[in-house]
């Protein structure tokens, strides 16, 4: 490539970069280098053990208990305007006497629906193969190393 006559400052181009068109007052930014090799990694132990575990469906039981409340609130609006206003107590303080007692029994309801679906479907567990993988790089050793494979209880 040849030299501006104009410009006798402008650096000499290579062939490598003939390709790339440079914008007026625009700077070039260094190529980076190739990054150093990564450091092999320390050498992985992976054990591997296989269990029979039951696997059943499961209901959302606060799910059940507030859809058991909102459906009992709406039972306790309708039985507030469905008899006639009594003249010791207005219509607001009946539906609040009927809400506190409807949303607990609905609640109650929602519990009991929800375990009796978790009944059922425990009756339609099934019971399949499960492989459990523990990973262990040596050097990450925890502080309290448990002797052998003991593994701490449930109650614990």
């Amino acid at each position: 490539m040849t030299l501006n006559p104009d410009d006798s400052t402008a650096p000499a181009r290579d062939a490598a970069d003939s390709d790339a068109v440079d914008a007026p007052g625009a700077t070039r930014e260094p190529v980076p280098e190739p990054a150093a090799e990564p450091e092999p990694a320390p050498e992985e132990v992976a054990t591997v053990t296989e269990d029979a575990v039951r696997v059943h469906r499961s209901p959302r039981y606060f799910r059940f208990m507030l859809t058991g409340a909102i459906l009992f609130a709406i039972i306790a609006l309708i039985l507030t305007f469905a008899f006639p206003e009594n003249p010791t107590y207005d219509r607001g303080t009946v539906f609040g006497f009927l809400l506190a007692i409807c949303a607990v029994v609905g609640v109650a309801l929602g519990a009991v629906v929800a375990l009796l679906l978790d009944r059922a479907a425990t009756r339609r567990a099934r019971t399949v193969q499960a492989d459990r993988i523990d990973v262990r790089v040596p050097g990450d050793e925890p502080e309290d190393p448990r002797p052998g494979d003991q593994r701490p209880s449930v109650d614990s």
